[in-house]
């Protein structure tokens, strides 16, 4: 008796496996299609539409505060407050200010820029100060960008922010190669990018595209050379506009239009 029991328990159990079994290759084998069929209709039900960015009124006016809080601090070396592209804060001072501006965004606990992102410069050889240099900072503990904008040309040396952020070293050295500007307190003002001997500055708009010099191999004196360029055709005018342009309903006029400048607050009058 006992072992009729335990024979039929085993068969009973054996059933019972062997239906779960098929059960499961049954939903595996349906689930792809079934999956495929779902996704099939949720694609459709999507309405496919361009993305359009706009600028948050919200973030608009956090920036904007904290651009009058600056300005407040230091309304000695602050010109002018401005967002540009929308939502992004740009602080225009004057030279002088370079080093305790950035030393008050890295220190202060309000702000803690803590990281330079870049240093970079534009030269526009219709103004009287030529040279807008642009130093780039990131705050990672409020998550924030600034981007702090001031002004020379080229004769006027602007003081170095080595002291402030190391990470400023290679790109004032660029800075220096490329435009010409000097800065004054840096370790090792030298050139970074150009060769040795190389004359002018190639990022400035009165540089000429061809170069003044070109470098090749002499077969016969087994050397390198450097000679005065040889142009073999006739100069070209390149006047073309930008292909990313093309699409403007994908940008918004926020971003296209010219930089919004921010209100200051009052300033005695200077003697």
């Amino acid at each position: 008796l006992i072992l009729k029991m335990v024979v039929r328990s085993a068969v009973q159990l054996f059933h019972n496996t062997s239906k779960t079994a098929f059960s499961t290759v049954r939903f595996l084998h349906r689930t792809p299609s079934t999956l495929a069929a779902g996704s099939e209709e949720m694609n459709r039900s999507k309405q496919t539409s361009q993305t359009i960015w706009t600028p948050d009124p919200e973030k608009q006016g956090r920036l904007s505060r904290f651009g009058r809080f600056v300005q407040s601090c230091l309304p000695k070396y602050v010109q002018k407050l401005q967002l540009a592209a929308g939502d992004e804060l740009e602080v225009m001072i004057e030279p002088s200010g370079i080093v305790p501006v950035l030393s008050f965004l890295k220190e202060h606990h309000a702000c803690q820029f803590t990281n330079f992102t870049f240093l970079t410069a534009v030269d526009v050889p219709t103004r009287t100060n030529r040279f807008e240099l642009v130093y780039s900072l990131l705050s990672i503990l409020y998550n924030a960008r600034i981007r702090v904008k001031t002004y020379t040309d080229e004769l006027t040396p602007v003081d170095s922010v080595t002291s402030v952020f190391q990470g400023a070293n290679w790109y004032e050295r660029e800075a220096f190669d490329m435009f010409g500007i000097i800065f004054t307190g840096h370790p090792d003002l030298r050139r970074i990018l150009t060769d040795y001997g190389f004359e002018g500055h190639p990022l400035r708009k009165d540089f000429p595209l061809t170069g003044y010099t070109e470098v090749r191999y002499d077969d016969e004196l087994q050397r390198v050379v450097s000679e005065p360029v040889e142009l073999l055709q006739e100069f070209r005018k390149f006047d073309l506009q930008s292909p990313w342009e093309t699409f403007p309903s994908f940008r918004d006029q926020a971003m296209t239009s010219a930089s919004r400048e921010i209100e200051l607050h009052n300033q005695p009058e200077q003697k």
